[in-house]
């Protein structure tokens, strides 16, 4: 059962139909870091808790630059919600920067963990990509800038007893300490330094004069606002993919989908981290006169 993404006035990337766990023999797991390169760099996020299955996929092609017509206002920028201090950094084009996000995560997460976890190319788009579908409703794993999660997905019970087994939550363990020891200040300050080239990548995506830290806040907002459940998570197979029974975490973004996945200890967790980094990211409210 496909998932369409949220409509708005953005281009949509559109999800393909293997997005959430097919019930199939699983392929050989492959080790992945979810959404701590999302999360470090651009967030979520946080992609480092999605899959429910394991394999790769064939290279992506990411979203070319929209084609929509240029509206009335399309020569007035949006006003930036959440600016950054210019980066005073040399940075390579956008082309060539793989080299030098590649040195900074190991630097910061280290050479094992980024030769097991994380896509090597085209870091930044790929970035930016899984970033902008996080409060969508689904995010397509090509796009993704980590390998899928190891292990099988499990589930508990049968039938209209069906429920996510908590032996799931433990697969994202690893991924939650390697989220929890990366100093929130540096990972800013990396984003921060390099941030013309996030910025160039979401153009390039397609979305004009758009300010990306502002749709980073966005999605770590919604993340933030996922709700907490302590309780079995309950699942229906109405086709071929499983499906949340209740409909209202059925109908909850991509990204909060993916906290709901791996357990409400990881979630909190997760969300203490995001808590961290939105205060260095996002300009404070202001204060009722």
């Amino acid at each position: 059962m496909e998932q369409k993404s949220v409509e708005d006035d953005r281009p949509e990337v559109v999800a393909e139909p293997d997005e959430r766990p097919y019930l199939r023999p699983e392929p050989a797991a492959f080790p992945w870091i979810e959404t701590a390169l999302a999360i470090f760099l651009a967030a979520a996020t946080i992609y480092l808790f999605y899959y429910f299955q394991a394999g790769r996929d064939a290279p992506p092609t990411l979203p070319a630059k929209s084609a929509r017509a240029p509206s009335p206002q399309a020569d007035t920028p949006p006003a930036i919600r959440n600016p950054l201090p210019d980066s005073d950094a040399k940075l390579p084009t956008l082309a060539n920067s793989d080299s030098l996000m590649r040195e900074s995560l190991v630097e910061l997460i280290g050479r094992k963990a980024f030769d097991d976890f994380i896509v090597p190319d085209r870091l930044i788009p790929r970035i930016v990509a899984t970033v902008d579908n996080l409060p969508r409703r689904s995010t397509p794993r090509r796009l993704m800038p980590l390998h899928p999660v190891s292990g099988p997905f499990i589930t508990a019970g049968a039938g209209e007893q069906t429920a996510l087994d908590p032996t799931n939550y433990r697969r994202y363990a690893p991924y939650v300490r390697v989220l929890e020891a990366a100093p929130a200040n540096t990972v800013v300050s990396l984003y921060v330094q390099t941030y013309p080239l996030f910025q160039r990548a979401y153009e390039e995506l397609g979305y004009g004069s758009g300010y990306f830290n502002d749709r980073l806040v966005e999605a770590i907002d919604d993340l933030l606002a996922a709700p907490e459940v302590n309780g079995p998570v309950g699942l229906m197979q109405p086709k071929v993919f499983y499906e949340f029974t209740d409909p209202d975490l059925e109908t909850r973004s991509a990204g909060q989908k993916m906290l709901i996945r791996m357990g409400a200890d990881n979630a909190r967790r997760v969300k203490a981290k995001l808590a961290e980094i939105r205060q260095a990211l996002a300009q404070p409210a202001a204060a009722p006169r």
